[in-house]
């Protein structure tokens, strides 16, 4: 069997037929994948990138158990992690097959995952072990090490995780490891967006306008279930129109420039909580959907996080910073971008950033409760701000 399997082409629809071997098999046989590098015989980890998710998902997602999926945009991750489950041939329905556990239910009880993982569903079959809200847990990372040495034939693991650093201890274990796929998840560019629009506007069978579907475009990305949810409610409210244009992106997204949003933004950089409360009221009052408030306090943290670590690892000041990075600021609010880039470092930027993201993939699952949870996030960024101000 084996002397066949060597005589197979190295191109061609059967350069694919294994990607995960058995470990008695003679590590000089390795089938020609795109996540397979190095010399012959070497498999150094299987990190699936953007471009690579949807063949990924058609051709080679079948040959592992175990996941992780990580990244700074939390609806992508949602998105892709539920795209995975959707192909294990579990069962998603039944709450035997499918176990959903949250990071603290490991923390809180370190030999959960291995209970799960080596125990078999009631009716029998393949099982699920979905794991959301990852980071660096120890007893995540330790289970994930014994597991990678022995993976489970029975059971798939699926971690959802946050954005993982490089040599984080999940992603060090992960990438170290010849069983598990790696799905990173970044922020989509401008031609994601368009991709999905693209999608979403084919499967409706709608056509939009260059105009509108550039407008649509500036109103995306950050959270990827969050863009697509407002690409279908655009696409709901123009279900019997012709073509979708200029005033439908308006009616429905929020006419952004009616009322900016730079003014909740500066507030919350200024730490002035009165006035981010005000701000904030007149946004609410406009009918403008705060979810646009949030999408621009998460771009502006996102630059902002860029341009810091630019400074530091460029040894410059603020100003040169701005100068190269930060050419589409207007020229009145340079000097508050100026004292944040002073006051804040990379890595608490990042993590306002992710906590921002977090609450807009929470307002797209709890709508009703959308303003409050947006002034809960905001209102704590402002005050963080006031407390940095204070000490500079």
């Amino acid at each position: 069997m084996i002397s066949r399997l060597r005589s197979l082409p190295s191109t061609g629809p059967f350069a694919m037929v294994k990607t995960v071997l058995p470990a008695s098999w003679p590590n000089s046989f390795v089938p020609i994948s795109p996540w397979f590098s190095g010399a012959e015989g070497t498999r150094t980890m299987a990190e699936v990138k953007s471009h690579e998710f949807e063949g990924f998902l058609q051709k080679s997602v079948r040959h592992y158990r175990i996941f992780v999926v990580y990244g700074p945009d939390r609806g992508l991750v949602a998105e892709r992690a539920a795209q995975i489950a959707a192909t294990t041939g579990v069962d998603l329905s039944d709450n035997f097959a499918l176990i959903r556990l949250d990071v603290g239910d490991i923390t809180s009880d370190p030999g959960r995952l291995m209970d799960e993982v080596n125990s078999f569903g009631l009716f029998g079959g393949d099982k699920l072990v979905w794991i959301r809200g990852a980071a660096n847990e120890k007893a995540l990372v330790d289970g994930l090490q014994i597991i990678v040495e022995a993976p489970p034939e029975n059971s798939t693991v699926l971690i959802e995780a946050g954005d993982l650093k490089k040599g984080s201890a999940l992603r060090k274990v992960a990438e170290a490891a010849r069983s598990i796929a790696i799905v990173p998840c970044y922020q989509d560019d401008a031609r994601a967006i368009n991709a999905l629009i693209d999608t979403e506007l084919s499967g409706a069978g709608q056509r939009i306008t260059p105009a509108a579907r550039e407008l649509l475009t500036e109103s995306l990305g950050g959270d990827r279930i969050a863009s697509r949810s407002e690409v279908r409610k655009l696409l709901l409210y123009c279900l019997h129109e012709p073509i979708i244009d200029e005033q439908h992106v308006v009616d429905i997204i929020g006419d952004a420039s009616a009322i900016s949003t730079d003014e909740v933004v500066d507030a919350v950089l200024s730490g002035d909580p009165d006035g981010f409360l005000h701000a904030l009221q007149k946004i609410v009052t406009s009918k403008t959907p705060v979810f646009l408030v949030l999408q621009s306090c998460l771009r502006q943290f996102q630059q902002l996080e860029l341009m810091r670590i630019e400074m530091e690892d460029r040894q410059q000041q603020a100003g040169q910073v701005i100068q190269s990075l930060g050419r589409g600021i207007h020229f009145r609010r340079k000097p508050l971008i100026e004292r944040a880039l002073r006051n804040w470092n990379a890595t608490d930027l990042a993590r306002e950033a992710s906590r921002i993201q977090a609450t807009i993939l929470q307002t797209r699952k709890k709508a009703a409760l959308e303003d409050k949870l947006a002034m809960q996030t905001l209102l704590s960024t402002t005050l963080q701000s006031a407390r940095r101000n204070r000490r500079a």
